[in-house]
């Protein structure tokens, strides 16, 4: 072969090595990505379960029923399961995206309070993050792209 084929060759096997590193990096970041914004509603659901009382008692008292407390719970727990596991991922972020808007609107709306406002701009960001995977998908580490093969 002659150096010049090698020298090729070893370029063509630089790139493909530099591109499998890539998509590696990217598969890993989007499944970490989805699980760092799916890991708040999982928390945050499982943490309603064990103050339900509280929780429904502080719905009550910015107008929500209490009696919803379920559908928010389920909406929380299953929405960031399925976001963690790729799975529905567009729908579950859909809908989780809704939801981080909606409870921005209901319960941050105290702009006076700078922590309200923060935790009003948390909620939108979040809702643009999940926007994000409804435009996209969960990628190659994911059950949606299993289920597709």
């Amino acid at each position: 072969m002659s150096t010049s084929a090698t020298t090729t060759t070893r370029g063509m096997s630089a790139r493909t090595s530099h591109e499998s590193t890539s998509n590696t990096v990217r598969n890993v970041s989007e499944l970490v990505g989805r699980s760092f914004l799916a890991v708040l509603f999982l928390l945050s659901g499982l943490g309603k379960i064990g103050a339900y009382s509280a929780t429904a008692a502080y719905m009550s008292s910015v107008g929500v029923p209490s009696v919803l407390l379920p559908v928010v719970i389920a909406t929380e727990v299953l929405g960031a399961i399925a976001i963690i596991l790729g799975w529905q991922t567009r729908v579950a972020a859909l809908l989780l995206a809704g939801y981080a808007l909606l409870a921005a609107v209901v319960f941050h709306t105290n702009f006076a309070d700078q922590i309200e406002m923060i935790m009003f701009l948390k909620n939108v960001s979040i809702a643009g993050g999940f926007l994000l995977l409804v435009a996209n998908g969960a990628g190659p580490l994911s059950l949606d792209r299993r289920l597709a093969s």
